[in-house]
């Protein structure tokens, strides 16, 4: 299954998230990511959902989205076309052996450490998923002792953008 990135734009009212998730949740469709923040419009926010499935899956999902009354506009976005961008806060555990271990890692990546003590450092990435899997992946053999992340949250590039009209 392919995963897709759906970028909507609705009303910023109580009860919209919930009605948007349980859409997908009646359907059966697992939802990878759910990203949701105010837009520079009042009363509008951005939602951006990630979600796997075939073609016609999808269509059938930005469907039904268009039907809710509190969604203004849903686009599919095109990965050549959008900027996606995650952060993760991961806290790993650090000895004085790995630290600087560590210390590298995170630099080769451009994470900066945010909080540190004498057993754990807490690092920050922002990037593609990838990035952040990948960072993931190789602090895991130093411990893994608390993971989150925010989700994706993206927007097309250019001139391209999502309006309500």
């Amino acid at each position: 299954m392919d995963r897709y990135v759906l970028s909507a734009l609705v009303q910023n009212h109580a009860g919209v998230l919930s009605r948007v998730s349980g859409l997908f949740s009646r359907r059966g469709y697992n939802i990878d990511s759910l990203t949701v923040g105010e837009t520079q419009e009042p009363g509008v926010s951005r939602m951006t959902i990630v979600v796997r499935g075939d073609e016609s899956t999808i269509e059938q999902i930005q469907k039904q989205l268009e039907k809710l009354v509190e969604v203004g506009a849903v686009r599919r976005l095109d990965p050549a076309k959008a900027v996606y961008r995650e952060l993760a806060l991961i806290k790993v555990s650090a000895s004085h052996e790995n630290r600087s271990d560590i210390l590298q890692i995170a630099n080769v990546f451009r994470a900066r450490i945010v909080d540190v003590s004498a057993e754990v450092l807490t690092v920050e990435v922002t990037g593609d998923q990838e990035k952040v899997d990948g960072l993931i992946e190789l602090l895991a053999p130093y411990g893994i002792r608390e993971l989150a992340r925010t989700g994706i949250a993206a927007l097309e590039r250019g001139n391209l953008q999502l309006s309500l009209i």
